[in-house]
């Protein structure tokens, strides 16, 4: 019995680190992808070669800093509250 317990919690861990991976994966991704975008085709439309671009990859990178920084301090305050 023992045994199963823990081959049930292994695997809700392992969906846990998955879910989290995936939460931090789109948190870098879609930012990126959307100010990057964004910021290449502000550069077509005004011929500003990469300003834009550069301006967007800035932002992109501030607001997943940002969003990294707060699902980090939501975790480790969850491991504080279990434990």
């Amino acid at each position: 019995m023992n045994k199963q317990l823990d081959n049930q919690k292994a695997r809700s861990a392992m969906w846990t680190a998955l879910g989290i991976a995936l939460e931090l994966g789109y948190l870098i991704a879609i930012p990126i992808i959307a100010f990057g975008l964004g910021g290449a085709w502000l550069d077509k439309k005004f011929g500003t070669s990469p300003l834009w671009l550069l301006i967007g990859v800035a932002a992109a990178f501030i607001i997943t800093s940002i969003g990294i920084y707060r699902k980090i301090k939501d975790i480790t305050s969850q491991i504080d509250n279990v434990r």
